[in-house]
């Protein structure tokens, strides 16, 4: 019997992609393999059943009753746990930072469960770098949000009635959501700013076309993340900074700690130093925000500034960020099958870094 590699509708409010796509249905199935999804599976993403030719449908419970492995863009609740088999694999974005009561689930149905935010960030990995490819995703919607929401046009026009001077546009964090963002600001004629405080990221910031802002503070840390700012790092930053933000038009915040809430690097004080008509849009909002003003899933006015606090913005844009967040998956399932059998090497580093449980230990003590 060849591996079932199935795929659910997920249910999360608001979740509109799917963690396998018509392409890499064909892909997997070029490799032995049997897929499997629920009727309507990829609908809300921009793919009907009828576009998986060859595929094979099922009910939600039967799908899970056949699944060897479960491929999925946010944890399957609990109900859907209990009716995997003994020794299925799970894969997807499984949120595992302070999720007690879930890893517990996947420890006692003894599932093994890998969880691809956790993959580390070298090389080899970067085909199945989901934080990378949903962040450049989110990082263009989110500049698209703020352009569409600020009271000013973001490029420079000249008309009959005048000279439209361009938005002043800061992004904060250049990380993949951060980049994404100060690239698709330039596309739109914004006069574009990008501040880390990893000073490795200067290069990456002007070649998209962008002004890297210096603040005097240097914080690299390990994995491609900045390290916790000190005290009187924070202080020195938020001095700075707030002194730059009077002229800044839109700001676009992107800084984010893997497991930790976010750092706070907006006060509500820098918020009220804006001018009339300033935006924020927090993209770090579900993790608490940049912006100690944020509101998650929330538009806020606070004086004469607008502070928008986005949630899950990749599923805004489900049909892109489902043939990159499938592509992801199926080149990780690739690491757990060798010759047509389901044996994950616990030796290599990326499949023992990313798992959360195996035969019904528990292996995760972030």
């Amino acid at each position: 019997m060849p591996i079932t590699v199935a795929a659910l509708r997920e249910t999360a409010a608001g979740e509109r992609r799917v963690a396998i796509t018509p392409e890499m249905a064909k892909k997997l199935r070029g490799k032995g393999l049997r897929v499997l999804l629920e009727h309507g599976a990829g609908r809300a993403a921009g793919f009907p059943d009828s576009s998986y030719a060859g595929g094979e449908f099922a009910g939600r419970d039967a799908v899970l009753a056949q699944a060897d492995v479960l491929a999925c863009v946010l944890p399957p609740e609990d109900a859907a746990l209990g009716l995997l088999r003994e020794g299925s694999v799970v894969v997807g974005q499984l949120r595992p930072y302070g999720a007690t009561q879930r890893l517990a689930a996947l420890a006692a149905h003894k599932l093994t469960a890998f969880s691809l935010e956790l993959l580390p960030r070298t090389t080899r990995a970067q085909a199945m770098d989901v934080l990378s490819s949903q962040a450049a995703v989110a990082g263009y919607r989110a500049m698209l949000i703020a352009a569409e929401a600020s009271p000013k046009f973001f490029p420079m026009l000249t008309t009959a009635a005048g000279t439209i001077r361009p938005s002043k546009v800061l992004v904060i964090g250049a990380g993949v959501a951060g980049l994404q963002a100060i690239a698709t600001a330039r596309r739109l004629g914004a006069q574009i700013e990008g501040y880390d405080v990893r000073p490795e990221t200067r290069e990456q910031v002007e070649s998209l076309g962008a002004k890297f802002l210096e603040l005097g503070v240097s914080a690299a840390g390990s994995g491609g993340y900045a390290r916790e700012l000190s005290a009187e790092e924070r202080a020195a930053q938020q001095q700075a900074l707030a002194e730059h933000l009077k002229s800044i038009d839109v700001i676009v915040t992107t800084a984010a700690v893997p497991g930790r809430p976010a750092p706070k690097i907006l006060t509500a004080a820098m918020v009220e130093g804006m001018k009339p008509g300033a935006l924020v849009v927090d993209l770090a909002a579900e993790s608490g925000g940049n912006c100690e003003l944020t509101r998650p899933g929330e538009r806020v006015e606070h004086g004469d500034t607008v502070i928008l606090g986005p949630l899950n913005l990749a599923a805004g844009a489900p049909l892109h960020a489902s043939e990159m967040y499938a592509r992801n998956v199926c080149n990780f399932i690739d690491l757990l099958v060798h010759d047509g059998a389901l044996t994950p090497d616990f030796d290599d580093e990326l499949v023992a870094r990313s798992c959360l449980s195996h035969a019904g230990e528990s292996r995760f003590d972030g």
